[in-house]
C-alpha cells in the first residue's frame, strides 16, 4: 500500500480539477474498506477459506488505492487520460477479484457479512463515476487539441507546456519516445543476443548461479538500489517447482529462460484444494515494466481441480515473448492493465485465458485441450464490467487448434470485449462461435467481433445473432483494435525488442 501523503488539489481548470476531487473522495471509501478488512481479519475466527479470500481483498484494496493515486492529475507526475482511465479500470478489477475469493468457495453470504453491500456497492459506483469523469475529460482534451479555439484552451496550452506530444504519451514517454521506465541504456535487450551473459542475476538449479529458486532471485532484487533501471534474471534450463510472486513495489523486471520447455515454472495450487483462483497461480506479477522471454509457465492441478492459474498478470506495460502457459481451467489469468503476448503457445480448456486487462495476443498459437465430460471448451473469459473501461482482448493473427468442440468466449461480465482478427481456426471450432455465459446474460451489452479470419472454422454464417456480437467487414472498424489504436503500444512495445505488428 502507498505510504505516500495525497497531495492538495491545484487551481488547475475547473473540469479537470472536478476529477481530483471525485478521485479523492473514491480514495477515502477504498481506505476506509482496506482498513474494514484489516479488522475483520484481525478479529474474527474464520474458516480458512474465508481467510484465504480476506487476504485476497487486501492486497486488492491495497493496489486498489494505489491505481486511485496514480488517477489523480494532481498527485505525483503528470498522467495521461488513457493511463488515468487504465487504473480506474484496474481500480474496478480489484473489487470484483476481491469478491471472486468467496464465489470460489462459494461464501457469497460470508461475503455479504464481512462487507456491508452497501460499502462495497458505493465504492464501485464512485470508481464508475471517476471512470466516466476521466473519460470525458479525455474526450475534451481531445477537442481542445483539434479546436484550439474552444473552452478547453488554457487546459491544452498547460499539457504542452507540461511536455508537449501526443496527451497519451506525456508519462510513458520521454522525448525519444520511450518509455520513461525503460532506460536508454536497456532498451532492445530481447534483440540482443548476449542479454544472458549481462544478467544481473542468474538462476540455476545446479548451484552454477546465485540463486538456485527463482523468488530468492526477485527477492534479492526487490534490495538492489537501481532507481528506474531494468532488473535482468536470467533463469538456467531446468524445472523449477516454486510459486513465484513480483510484488507491485518490484518494477521494470525482466526474466529470461532458456526456451520454451527448457526452463519450466510449475506449480499446482488450485481452488479445489482451498487456494482461491487469484493466489493459485504458479507465477504471479503486479510490479510494472515486467518482461518475460523464453519460459514455460505451467499449473498441473489438471482439469479435475477446477480453476488452477499457470500465470497471473496485473503488470502494466507487461511483455511476454516467446513463452508458453499450460493449464486445464483459467490457464492465463490476465488480470488488469496493459499488456502484449508475442509468439506464446497457450494450453487449456475452461476460460483459458481470462481476466479485465487491454491485451493483445499477437502471432500465438492456442491449443484447446479435451475437457472433462460435461465440460464445454471456451478460450476466452473477458471480465469488462463497466462501458467506460478501456479494457479487452484482442486475438491477432493466431492461431486456434482444438482436440475437441470450442468455442471462442463467453462473456464473464456484462461488458466483456474480445475480438479474433486475422486468425487461423481449427475445425473444430463451434460452427456458433461464442457461448453464453447464463440465459440472456450480457448478450446485448457485450462486444465480440471478428475480422479476416481463416480456416475450417472460420465461416461467420453460422455464428450467434446476439446484439453485442459484431463482424467486423471494414478496415476502419478493425484498426481500432490494433496493438497502435487499443493498446497504445507503439513505442513502449517497439522499445523492448519485441516484433509487433502496430497495424492490421
Amino acid at each position: 500500500m502507498s505510504n505516500s501523503p495525497l497531495k492538495p488539489l491545484d487551481d488547475q481548470t475547473d473540469g479537470f480539477t472536478f476529477h481530483d476531487l471525485v478521485v479523492s473522495s473514491t480514495m477515502d471509501q477504498a481506505v476506509q474498506l482496506h482498513r474494514l478488512v484489516s479488522s475483520v481479519k484481525q478479529h474474527h475466527s474464520l474458516h480458512k477459506h474465508a481467510t484465504s479470500a480476506l487476504f485476497d481483498c487486501l492486497e486488492l484494496y491495497e493496489d486498489t488505492i494505489d491505481q486511485l493515486n496514480h488517477s489523480r492529475r494532481s498527485y505525483g507526475q503528470y498522467s495521461s487520460p488513457h493511463d488515468r482511465q487504465t487504473s480506474l479500470s484496474a481500480a474496478i478489477a480489484n473489487q470484483d477479484t476481491c469478491r471472486n475469493g468467496f464465489r470460489d468457495f462459494k461464501l457469497t453470504s460470508s461475503y455479504s457479512k464481512y462487507f456491508p453491500v452497501q460499502f462495497h456497492r458505493n465504492l464501485t459506483k464512485s470508481i464508475s463515476n471517476s471512470l466516466a469523469v476521466t473519460k470525458a475529460a479525455a474526450e475534451a482534451e481531445a477537442v481542445a487539441e483539434k479546436y484550439p479555439s474552444t473552452g478547453f484552451t488554457k487546459f491544452s496550452k498547460q499539457r504542452s507546456s507540461a511536455g508537449g506530444g501526443s496527451h497519451r504519451r506525456l508519462l510513458l514517454f520521454s522525448d525519444e519516445k520511450f518509455p520513461s521506465w525503460f532506460p536508454l541504456s536497456d532498451r532492445k535487450l530481447l534483440e540482443d543476443s548476449k542479454t544472458t551473459a549481462k544478467a544481473d542475476l542468474v538462476v540455476a538449479k545446479d548451484g552454477s548461479g546465485h540463486y538456485t529458486s527463482i523468488q530468492q532471485a526477485v527477492n534479492a532484487a526487490a534490495k538492489l538500489p537501481r532507481r528506474n533501471q531494468r532488473l535482468v534474471i536470467y533463469v538456467k534450463a531446468g524445472v523449477y517447482r516454486e510459486n513465484v510472486v513480483i510484488k507491485k513495489s518490484i518494477k521494470n523486471v525482466m526474466v529470461i529462460g532458456d526456451g520454451i520447455d527448457s526452463t519450466i515454472v510449475t506449480g499446482n495450487r488450485n481452488v479445489q484444494d482451498g487456494t482461491t483462483t487469484f493466489r493459485s497461480a504458479t507465477f504471479a506479477v503486479s510490479g510494472n515494466g515486467f518482461i518475460a522471454q523464453g519460459i514455460t509457465f505451467e499449473n498441473t492441478a489438471g482439469p479435475e481441480k477446477h480453476q488452477a492459474v499457470a500465470l497471473r498478470s496485473s503488470s502494466d506495460f507487461s511483455v511476454f515473448y516467446a513463452c508458453s502457459f499450460k493449464g486445464y481451467q483459467d490457464t492465463l489469468y490476465l488480470h488488469s492493465s496493459r499488456q502484449f503476448l508475442r509468439n506464446c503457445n497457450i494450453y487449456g480448456t475452461v476460460d483459458f485465458i481470462f481476466g479485465d486487462a487491454t491485451a493483445i495476443l499477437q502471432n500465438c498459437n492456442i491449443y484447446a485441450r479435451k475437457p472433462m465430460s460435461g465440460q464445454k471448451n471456451t478460450i476466452t473469459a473477458q471480465s469488462r464490467k463497466e462501458p467506460d473501461e478501456t479494457t479487452g482482448f484482442v486475438i491477432q493473427s493466431s492461431t486456434v487448434a482444438t482436440a475437441s468442440e470450442t468455442y471462442l468466449g463467453r462473456p464473464w461480465r456484462s461488458h466483456s470485449r474480445t475480438v479474433f482478427m486475422k486468425c487461423n481456426l481449427g475445425a473444430l471450432v463451434s460452427p456458433a462461435g461464442w457461448l453464453p455465459w447464463s440465459g440472456s446474460f450480457a448478450l446485448s451489452t457485450l462486444y465480440y467481433g471478428e475480422y479476416g479470419n481463416t480456416g475450417a472454422g472460420a465461416s461467420v454464417s453460422g455464428r450467434v445473432k446476439w446484439p453485442g456480437y459484431h463482424v467486423l467487414k471494414t478496415v476502419t472498424e478493425a484498426e481500432k483494435f490494433t496493438v497502435g489504436n487499443f493498446l497504445d503500444g507503439n513505442y513502449w512495445i517497439t522499445a523492448t525488442g519485441v516484433p509487433v505488428n502496430d497495424g492490421l
